[in-house]
C-alpha cells in the first residue's frame, strides 16, 4: 500500500526524488500521513492522525517537534546530524575573522563615504584594524561533527588547537587532526584560548555555561564565537565583559534583543546552515532516513529511538517500539512460540528508558497476533512490514 508522506515546509526535491513513487506519495497537501517531512515548521502543538509512524527533520535541531509525546505514541524522530556541518564550519571561519577584525565596522564606514574616497579611506582605516589568526590558540568546546571539522581547519590555519569534548565519539576521536591538544575539562580551554569557539547542543548542563565565573578564567581580550545556541552564554555576563575589555569581540549566529546593537558584537542572522549544498544534504538524508524506517523498519539518526538495522531475512518483519523494561525478549518469544510464529532472526537496541526490537518471522502473522503483541504491558506500537 502506498504511503503519504506530508511536507511541512519546502524541502529540496533531490530529497524528496528519493522516495520512490512506487511506495510513497508526496506532497504539502496530503491527508492521513505515514511519514512528515520538516525543516523549521511548528509541530509542537500539532495532532497527530492515527497513522502516522515518523517524523524526518531536515537539519539537526528538533526543538520544533515535541519529542516526548512523539515517543509516547511510538513515533519516531529523525534528524540530519553532519548533513549541514562543512556550510556551519564555513561560517564559522569566516566569523572567527570577523571576531579578528573589524571587517563589518569598516563596512558600514566605507559606505558612509562620498567624496574623496580613496584619501578618506586611507586617513580612517586604523580604526578597523585587527589581529591575524595565525599563531593564536583556539578553544573548542565540543568536537562533534562541527566542532572537529572547525578545529581541523584551524590547524591548517596555523592555529594552535585546543578542544574539549567529554562525549567524543569514537570515530569522532579518529577525524581529529593529529596537532589538537586534548584538554581534559572546559578549564583548560577557557585558560589557553585566545579564542572560544561553542558547538554543543543547549542541555540543561550546557545553557548559560559562558558566564561570569567562566569568563574570569579566561584571558584578556578573548573572543568567543557561538554558533551553537544563543542560550549557551549568559547575555548581561557577556555585555559586562565586552564593556570592561576582558571580551574583545563576540560573533553570534542566534541574535537577540540583548546583544543585537552591542559595540564587540557581531549578529548573522542565522545563516549558518542556508547554503544549496546544506538543505540538499539534509533533505537526501532526512529522506532515505524515512524510507529506509518504513520500508524495512531500520532506524538511523533518531532523537528519541535507538540505532538499529538488520538485513531481511524472512517473510515479514514484526517491529516493536517498547519502554526498557525487564523481560520484553522473553514476552516476545514467548507470545511468538505460542501464536505458532517462527522467528528466523531477531535484535533489539535499547536507548535510555526506550527500546526497540525487529524479528524476522516466517509467513504473515494472524491480526490476533499482531493484537496480543500491542497488548503486552510497555509496548507502544507494533508495525508489521
Amino acid at each position: 500500500m502506498i504511503k503519504n508522506i506530508k511536507l511541512l515546509n519546502k524541502i529540496a526535491k533531490v530529497g524528496t526524488d528519493k522516495l520512490d513513487r512506487n511506495l510513497f506519495n508526496v506532497g504539502e497537501d496530503v491527508d492521513a500521513p505515514y511519514g512528515i517531512m520538516v525543516r523549521s515548521a511548528n509541530m509542537l502543538d500539532m495532532e497527530f492522525n492515527p497513522e502516522l509512524r515518523a517524523i524526518a527533520r531536515a537539519g539537526a535541531g528538533v526543538n520544533n517537534i515535541p519529542i516526548d509525546r512523539c515517543t509516547e505514541a511510538g513515533i519516531v524522530v529523525f534528524n540530519t546530524p553532519g548533513a549541514n556541518a562543512n556550510a556551519v564550519k564555513e561560517l564559522v571561519i569566516c566569523g572567527l575573522m570577523l571576531a579578528s577584525r573589524d571587517v563589518v565596522g569598516g563596512i558600514k564606514w566605507a559606505g558612509t563615504l562620498t567624496e574623496d574616497v580613496a584619501k578618506q579611506v586611507e586617513k580612517g582605516k586604523s580604526k578597523f584594524a585587527g589581529v591575524e589568526v595565525r599563531g593564536k590558540t583556539l578553544g573548542v568546546i565540543g568536537l562533534g561533527a562541527i566542532g572537529g571539522m572547525v578545529a581541523n581547519t584551524a590547524v591548517h590555519l596555523h592555529m594552535d588547537v585546543i578542544g574539549c569534548d567529554p562525549y567524543l565519539s569514537v570515530e569522532g576521536a579518529w577525524n581529529l587532526n593529529h596537532h589538537i591538544n586534548k584538554a581534559a575539562q572546559y578549564d583548560d580551554v577557557y585558560a589557553a584560548s585566545d579564542y572560544i569557539t561553542l558547538h554543543v547542543p543547549s542541555t540543561p548542563t550546557t545553557k548559560g555555561m559562558i558566564n561570569k565565573e567562566t569568563i574570569a578564567k579566561m584571558k584578556d581580550g578573548v573572543r568567543i564565537l557561538n554558533f551553537s545556541r544563543a542560550d549557551l552564554v549568559v547575555a548581561a555576563d557577556l555585555k559586562e565583559a565586552l564593556e570592561s575589555g576582558k571580551v574583545a569581540a563576540y560573533v553570534t549566529d542566534f541574535p537577540t534583543e540583548e546583544v543585537i546593537g552591542v559595540d564587540g558584537v557581531v549578529a548573522i542572522p542565522h545563516l549558518g546552515a542556508s547554503t544549496e549544498e546544506s538543505e540538499d544534504n539534509c533533505a537526501v538524508m532526512a529522506a532515505m532516513e524515512l524510507s529506509d524506517y518504513i520500508a524495512n523498519g531500520n532506524i538511523k539518526n533518531s532523537v528519541n529511538f535507538p540505532a538499529i538495522s538488520m538485513p531481511r531475512s524472512a517473510d515479514c518483519r514484526l517491529c516493536v517500539l517498547h519502554k526498557n523494561v525487564p523481560s520484553m525478549l522473553a514476552k516476545f518469544t514467548a507470545l511468538c512460540s505460542e501464536q505458532g510464529i517462527n522467528i528466523e532472526n531477531m535484535t533489539s537496541k535499547s536507548r535510555g528508558d526506550i527500546a526497540y526490537t525487529l524479528l524476522d518471522v516466517n509467513g504473515k502473522p494472524a491480526d490476533a497476533s499482531i493484537d496480543a503483541l500491542k497488548a503486552i504491558d510497555a509496548v507502544l506500537r507494533v508495525r508489521v512490514i
